[in-house]
């Protein structure tokens, strides 16, 4: 049975009364008589004594139930305050707001001020400059620009973390300057390890390509670049045509920055320390495997070219953990061919996403699995063979599900998410017996799984369901998350689920075409009347 609603812990509970009584009686005085008759430097108010992460918990209460003001902000942007998020309530982050921060908060090692673009560019000079100890900054969707980066890469040296994604003033020169001080003729950001620099608008001259390349050389310490054109850089890096690339305006050239990390001239080029490369494309993957052999995780967009999925590029990658899989093509790939790269790399694996696969082969799924003993993580989108015929054999249903295809189970998992698309093709019997008795032993040898996510299954789940939590165990204690949306599942299910032990505080019924209005009352009463804590949603 899923828990019981629990008595929220006391912290919680006051945090609570703070945000409900916040307008009425904690910044009433201050609102009625000093708000706009005094600028205050600072303010001796009741939250001074609160701890800073509880300050910060407060704001984000407060911005998310939309009761927070400018005079609560006002006695809430204190001098104790390690981190700051304006994101909760960015439609508040005016100048002013922006002129307390930087008086006040002065000890900020993380300030994300992502959407809040009424912040001026001047603004943003100010705030950077007047917080060197900065670690995070969140710039995301604001008004930044190349005087803002400028001021980012001169003045916060301990900076770890920089998100600049969809800021529409950022351009690729802006880029360079965050990386090197062309006045000072220095490199910039010298600790810098994760830099975002998604929906970035392109300049079509290639322009982007060379200064992504540029912070790729200038940054020693970037671990992850988030840009849909790093994998250009890095083939343009690999390919070595340096001369004369990005030596304008006081710049060194890409070639010059290659010479200081170490690239003799004639010699092997370097390798970068990148642990996360995006959006590779498959004939890219060796040049970005040369140039980032320690990459981590990577995410890759297959052709329709046959053989191994990815090529043998990725198992080279020795320490590579998390992989995504994407089918580009018109086509599809077929899952097979993920299996020798699962052979190769699966006992390393924590994290493995396929999209667009065809399952031609009913045990392929299962065999994926195996060869995956330490997955903690798993989701898959997968579609019918073209050429299946449903009706040509009718199989029966076994009584019981046999729990041991997968033997050795996914002890270390913790999100599983299946997707069946719905195309003009349809999965056979035997295909449906196969992934039942796949989804059966998974579920019965996955003792930490948290979220489970089945969508569009189209055969009838409810026997799985009953083998499982028939099971000595028992399983799915640990489950917290249950997705059915879209799948053949019947209200016997949910009764089972609501009976059998476990954690579960959320239950997705969308769409499933065997729960009608009359069950989904049925369930919404039994949880208010057993006091669980449980969400369900049904429609």
């Amino acid at each position: 049975m899923p828990r019981r609603k629990e008595v929220p812990a006391l912290g919680s509970l006051c945090l609570q009364s703070l945000v409900q009584h916040m307008q009425s009686v904690w910044v009433k005085d201050y609102s009625e008589n000093y708000l706009d008759e005094y600028q205050f430097r600072f303010v001796m108010g009741p939250f001074n004594n609160l701890a800073g992460s509880l300050v910060q918990d407060l704001i984000r209460l407060l911005g998310e139930s939309r009761r927070l003001t400018r005079a609560a902000l006002h006695l809430l942007l204190l001098p104790h305050l390690r981190e700051l998020s304006l994101r909760p309530c960015s439609g508040l982050a005016s100048n002013a707001i922006g002129q307390l921060v930087n008086l006040r908060c002065k000890s900020l090692s993380s300030l994300d001020l992502h959407g809040c673009s009424r912040l001026s560019a001047d603004m943003l000079v100010d705030l950077v400059e007047g917080l060197p100890q900065l670690s995070r900054l969140g710039l995301a969707e604001t008004q930044a620009s190349v005087q803002v980066l400028s001021a980012v890469g001169s003045c916060c040296r301990r900076l770890q973390e920089l998100d600049v994604s969809y800021c529409k003033k950022v351009s690729p020169r802006a880029l360079q300057h965050l990386a090197y001080d062309p006045l000072a003729q220095s490199l910039c950001c010298p600790v810098l390890r994760v830099l975002l620099a998604r929906g970035l608008e392109p300049t079509g001259d290639g322009g982007m390509v060379v200064a992504l390349a540029f912070l790729l050389l200038a940054l020693p310490c970037l671990e992850f670049l988030a840009q849909g054109a790093v994998p250009d850089a890095l083939r343009l890096l690999h390919s070595r045509q340096l001369d004369g690339m990005g030596d304008a305006e006081g710049f060194p050239s890409l070639e010059e920055l290659g010479r200081r990390r170490g690239a003799a001239p004639g010699g092997p080029w370097l390798t970068l320390p990148l642990r996360q490369v995006e959006e590779v494309e498959e004939p890219a993957l060796a040049t970005v495997h040369a140039v980032c052999p320690q990459a981590e995780e990577v995410s890759v967009w297959l052709g329709d070219s046959p053989g191994p999925a990815g090529g043998w590029e990725l198992l080279g990658w020795g320490r590579l953990a998390r992989l995504t899989l994407g089918c580009a093509g018109q086509q599809g790939r077929v899952l097979a061919e993920v299996l020798p790269l699962a052979q190769r790399l699966g006992p390393h694996l924590q994290t493995l996403a396929l999209h667009g696969f065809c399952c031609r082969d009913e045990l392929s799924l299962a065999a994926l699995l195996t060869s995956c003993p330490g997955l903690q993580a798993f989701s898959a989108e997968l579609h019918a063979p073209p050429d299946t015929d449903p009706d040509r054999e009718t199989l029966a249903e076994p009584p019981r599900w046999d729990t041991d295809l997968l033997p050795h189970g996914l002890p270390q998992l913790q999100s599983f998410s299946l997707a069946l698309a719905s195309t003009t093709s349809v999965f056979s019997a035997r295909h449906g017996l196969a992934l039942r008795a796949t989804l059966a032993s998974l579920l019965c040898h996955a003792p930490r799984l948290q979220t489970l996510r089945l969508l569009g299954i189209p055969f009838p789940l409810d026997s799985v369901f009953e083998t499982v939590l028939a099971a000595l165990g028992p399983p799915l204690l640990e489950l917290q998350e249950l997705s059915l949306a879209e799948s053949r599942v019947s209200s016997q299910t949910v009764w089972l689920l609501l009976a059998s032990e476990g954690r579960l505080r959320r239950l997705d019924l969308s769409h499933c075409q065997d729960i009608h209005r009359r069950d989904y009352d049925s369930f919404l009463q039994a949880v208010r009347k057993q006091r669980l804590d449980l969400d369900i949603v049904w429609e």
